[in-house]
């Protein structure tokens, strides 16, 4: 079975072809983080959406022009990665770019899903040719108990990184609910959270403090969590100079980045979206081991601030952290 659809971008060749190949263009409309070897024979893999991890190799790169590469899911026996192929063609037309995708290599079943699929992401590519940020994915609206941890610390990184995509270099020195922390600060230790947290699933990364705010965190999470997508959640890791389970370290991902999140957002006067369900996944995490008495210290988290029973779920998470909802 083959897939074929076309939608006009209303961007020049170049413009939408790097909407189509960059990590940081493709967070704006298609994935939660990519890696990207753009060449021929070079490798990819995309965070498509939380849970569903894509991957192929690339056989043509004509930049402006032909992009070819092999696609497939991880996990998925019927269509692992590589197993299809997926040719996209981009042509000058009146007012910005044809994109032409054909997908080849489907079974009946997998056309119709992709199909509906390629609907989405293309509306979503000419929304973000239209607009700049297609935003925040609506698969990130999932009840609590259709989380796992791995998933949730991938959520938690498409919120973080759309809030990062909104900051510049002027809001560095802004105040974070952190007392401790502004906003480079607090950067720094997230950062330095990531790293530690790559350490134990076999990943050495390592910060582009030169970069944007939402490059330099998006850029060291995306090999992090794909070590820990290889490593699983078995046995035990070291992390901060002592041993524990590597079920409770990989908590630490999705608290962190989704409370910065809203660190980030309240020192910059932005509004993090509403996320129902993974808030209050997150706090089941934190309130099952991962919080203990002894880190409420006012140095790791503060003591559990009353939060009123009409607070909305990210409110309640925060408080529980030691914040003032």
């Amino acid at each position: 079975m083959t897939i074929d659809k076309s939608v006009l971008v209303p961007l020049d060749a170049d413009q939408t072809f790097a909407l189509l190949t960059e990590p940081e263009r493709l967070r704006r409309w298609q994935t939660v983080s990519a890696r990207v070897d753009l060449r021929a024979g070079g490798d990819y893999r995309w965070t498509v959406v939380p849970g569903a991890n894509a991957g192929g190799t690339f056989v043509e790169v004509e930049p402006r022009k032909r992009l070819v590469y092999t696609f497939g899911w991880e996990g998925d026996e019927a269509l692992s990665p590589g197993a299809s192929t997926v040719t996209v063609t981009l042509e000058p037309a009146e007012g910005g770019t044809t994109v032409r995708l054909v997908h080849e290599g489907l079974t009946p079943e997998q056309d119709e899903n992709h199909s509906h699929g390629w609907d989405h992401f293309l509306g979503r590519l000419v929304a973000a040719g239209q607009e700049g940020d297609a935003g925040l994915d609506p698969s990130l609206q999932r009840e609590a108990e259709a989380w796992d941890q791995l998933s949730a610390a991938e959520a938690a990184l498409a919120m973080c990184t759309h809030v990062l995509r909104g900051m510049g270099p002027g809001d560095g020195k802004a105040q974070t609910p952190c007392a401790k922390f502004d906003v480079d600060q607090l950067t720094g230790h997230l950062a330095g959270s990531l790293v530690a947290l790559g350490g134990c699933a076999g990943v050495s990364v390592s910060p582009d403090d030169d970069a944007a705010y939402e490059v330099r965190i998006s850029d060291l999470a995306q090999p992090v969590l794909e070590g820990w997508r290889r490593r699983g959640l078995d046995g035990t890791v070291q992390l901060a100079g002592g041993e524990m389970p590597a079920e409770l370290a990989s908590r630490i991902l999705s608290m962190e980045l989704l409370v910065h999140a809203w660190d980030y957002a309240r020192a910059t006067g932005q509004a993090l979206p509403g996320n129902a369900g993974l808030s209050p996944y997150v706090l089941g995490l934190a309130r099952d081991g991962l919080i203990q008495p002894a880190l409420r210290n006012g140095d790791a988290f503060g003591e559990e601030v009353p939060a009123s029973p009409a607070a909305d779920p990210m409110a309640r998470l925060v408080a529980y952290t030691g914040r003032q909802p």
